[in-house]
């Protein structure tokens, strides 16, 4: 009896071992919310083989829509483009470097963008913004899963499934 309870240990602590390394191993590639400067992830959105994804929202001064478009590669976020409809207060008027600026229909693009970060901030608008994150053809309206008027911290991470289990998942 004795060495049934010895060999049922030695067989259960791998076991629980190999267990709670699953469970607290990251290995899901999202797009992380967390609040503020901090590490507590508020809310994601898991990422398949598409690495690319867009935030659209309001202009506050022109009223129009402003489209950045983003990739994630490895641990940074990659602007590869922005396009909106007017030239006022915190738009750019002109390319730089090897960027290209386009104007398509009364809307202006600047193209062939490279800008990394290994983050982004963003306070998330309580009243015209409307912040949203497009991703393979799905819009996400932020202030459905977060707070409006809260500053998050966008990045890419990997997470561990007790992450998953605590956080708000957009993808449904």
């Amino acid at each position: 009896m004795k060495k049934w309870k010895i060999s049922f240990a030695l067989l259960c602590i791998p076991l629980l071992l190999f267990f709670v390394f699953l469970f607290f191993f990251p290995y899901k590639q999202v797009i992380a919310f967390t609040y503020e400067d901090q590490a507590q992830l508020l809310a994601y959105l898991s990422l398949e083989k598409d690495k690319t994804f867009q935030i659209q929202y309001t202009h506050s001064i022109h009223l129009s829509d402003v489209i950045e478009s983003y990739r994630i590669s490895d641990e940074e976020i990659i602007q590869t483009e922005l396009a909106y409809e007017d030239f006022a207060v915190g738009m750019p008027s002109n390319a730089e470097g090897d960027e290209v600026f386009e104007e398509i229909a009364g809307t202006y693009y600047i193209k062939n963008m490279n800008r990394s970060f290994p983050f982004f901030d963003l306070r998330i608008g309580q009243v015209r913004a409307n912040h949203r994150l497009i991703y393979q053809n799905n819009t996400f309206t932020l202030s459905h899963y977060l707070k409006p008027g809260i500053w998050v911290r966008i990045s890419p991470k990997k997470i561990t499934l007790w992450q998953q289990l605590k956080g708000v998942n957009m993808n449904g």
